[in-house]
């Protein structure tokens, strides 16, 4: 059996047996810090290409996008370990999980969409069945094409959009837009729980 045989049912890819155990590291990552009842489903498109840029790996670093995701759940990096400030992340029911779980293999960017669009039928009926999260986030702009089916109404959850768009925290002015997903999270919050 080659790398050809086998295909990751996390992102669509060829996967090698490096990338099904990068996948499953990944996974055992998140899964430690999941929340058992998910306020905010951070959902972006493609895993990062380094383990350090993902929020739940061990060694992470504070910059970045785990820095901006850390940022609009209000939670702070200062005079924590990495371990407390993802379990605060957690309490706060903060979890992000991602369309295509794994990274781009080979330099795939010519073929986000195409993954995306087909990996997006295997993401919504776990949002749905298995996350439920009472709001999601989409957090990257590769994700505007695919908001009519994030909105159509089959996910039983409020939709957060940066005016009508994705929260590009993938985009040029990132830092903007973490500020308006924390203003945005803490204004659904508000009306979650009434005055």
């Amino acid at each position: 059996m080659n790398k050809t045989d086998l295909q990751c049912d996390g992102c669509g890819q060829a996967a090698s047996p490096e990338h099904i155990a990068r996948r499953l590291q990944r996974l055992e990552w998140a899964t430690r810090f999941r929340p058992v009842h998910i306020g905010t489903l951070l959902l972006g498109a493609v895993a990062p290409q380094n383990d350090a840029e993902f929020i739940y790996a061990p060694t992470g670093a504070g910059d970045g996008e785990p820095g901006m995701l850390l940022a609009a759940a209000g939670v702070t990096l200062e005079g924590k370990s990495r371990e407390a400030t993802l379990a605060e992340f957690q309490r706060r029911g903060f979890f992000l999980t991602h369309v295509v779980e794994c990274p781009l293999e080979n330099g795939g960017g010519g073929r986000i969409q195409e993954l995306l669009g087909n990996r997006l039928p295997t993401t919504l009926p776990r949002i749905r069945r298995s996350l439920k999260p009472k709001r999601l986030a989409p957090i990257s702009r590769w994700l505007e094409q695919f908001l009519p089916a994030l909105i159509s109404g089959a996910l039983p959850c409020a939709i957060l959009l940066d005016g009508g768009i994705p929260f590009a925290l993938d985009g040029d002015a990132a830092s903007e837009a973490a500020g308006r997903l924390r203003d945005a999270v803490a204004t659904q919050s508000v009306h979650a729980t009434g005055p």
